[in-house]
């Protein structure tokens, strides 16, 4: 079964991402933030993790924790999807720049984030 690790600091964010993905044959991890990702993502290692880029009153955003999570070996290897409400392009660069592997745009719909996750689960 693959884990996945959804961070968001909007809880109706994280409750829509996980009830649509239990669809699936996944274990469903969550963080709140930056911080509990890092640490989750290193007990845990998720097979992939969609992280949200902002997450304002956090100690550390998602572009902080891709950053953490790609230059520590142990985690290096894990796909990270950045989640943005912004699909600005140099949002996207950043989010690249910061070691993520994809990007996704919010708001989106049930069936384009199955979709995305499955494909980079196989790949």
């Amino acid at each position: 079964m693959k884990k996945i690790l959804i961070v968001d600091d909007q809880v109706e964010v994280r409750e829509l991402v996980q009830v649509t993905l239990e669809i699936g044959d996944y274990q469903i991890l969550v963080a709140e933030n930056g911080q509990q990702a890092i640490e989750i993502a290193q007990a845990e290692h998720p097979d992939i993790i969609l992280l949200d880029i902002m997450m304002p009153g956090s100690n550390i955003d998602g572009l902080q924790a891709c950053r953490h999570l790609k230059e520590d070996p142990a985690t290096a290897d894990i796909t990270i999807v950045m989640l943005s409400a912004k699909g600005q392009e140099n949002d996207i660069e950043a989010g690249r720049a910061a070691g993520a592997d994809d990007y996704f745009t919010k708001p989106f719909s049930p069936i384009a984030l199955i979709e995305k996750v499955e494909s980079v689960l196989d790949q």
